[in-house]
């Protein structure tokens, strides 16, 4: 079953006058179970195809299918219904809220998405247990690791039991160590049963996946399976 499918996108930037082409032409498909890298340096577009495939924007040209839903010119309330149901974020950044404790910053997902209290709690327990919280339950950000940190962004990104795991540079303010740890639990988590998306530039990173995509130039230039995917 294919999860994302997009035909001819573009997304199109005006700046001074000249027209930038962010993406230019983007024909892609990723299925079901699929765990995928898309790599490429600074300024190649990656990050542009993340925002769209994670609904976060809509194309300029071309259309753009999320889990059956066309989000190709939808509002952003139609955007951030879909990004809630169908997709788990994982940001480089964590963003975690600073004031909200571990069970809380998981649960907030399941607030938007209108669940009540009591399941948003016994849920987000579960999944800080999940992640190897169960001993921080109380803690916030600020009391936290690093790698804790992510290890709740990834649980927060289960929270509504998403088709799609999009990790944006999920690995990029961590030390090596810890970086391979949180890697280990995308593996486990697409081992699962989940899709599972990385955007990176490290292509030690991209190798871990089984698909890698590379953009440059706002066009994919090699789509291919990773070495260590057919060993």
């Amino acid at each position: 079953m294919t999860l994302l499918d997009l035909q001819g996108v573009a997304k199109i930037y005006k700046i001074g006058g000249q027209e930038i082409r962010a993406l230019d032409g983007i024909d892609l498909q990723i299925g079901e179970g699929e765990f995928v890298a898309i790599i490429g340096p600074s300024g190649s577009g990656k990050s542009t195809l993340m925002h769209l495939i994670g609904c976060l924007d809509t194309p300029d040209e071309g259309s753009i299918i999320v889990c059956g839903n066309d989000i190709s010119s939808a509002s952003s309330n139609g955007l951030a219904r879909v990004r809630n149901r169908e997709i788990g974020f994982v940001f480089q950044s964590f963003n975690l809220l600073p004031r909200f404790d571990v069970v809380d910053n998981i649960a907030l997902p399941m607030a938007y998405a209108g669940v009540g209290a009591r399941e948003r709690r016994e849920r987000a327990e579960a999944l800080a247990r999940k992640v190897g919280l169960e001993e921080r339950l109380a803690n916030r950000p600020s009391q936290l690791s690093g790698g804790q940190c992510q290890r709740v962004a990834i649980a927060r990104a289960l929270a509504n039991d998403p088709k799609i795991l999009l990790g944006d540079e999920p690995t990029g303010n961590l030390d090596s160590k810890t970086g391979d740890a949180i890697l280990a639990m995308f593996r486990e988590l697409h081992a699962a049963g989940k899709t599972v998306v990385i955007v990176t530039h490290d292509p030690e990173i991209a190798a871990v996946c089984d698909r890698v995509i590379e953009i440059k130039d706002g066009r994919i230039r090699r789509d291919y399976l990773s070495p260590e995917s057919v060993r």
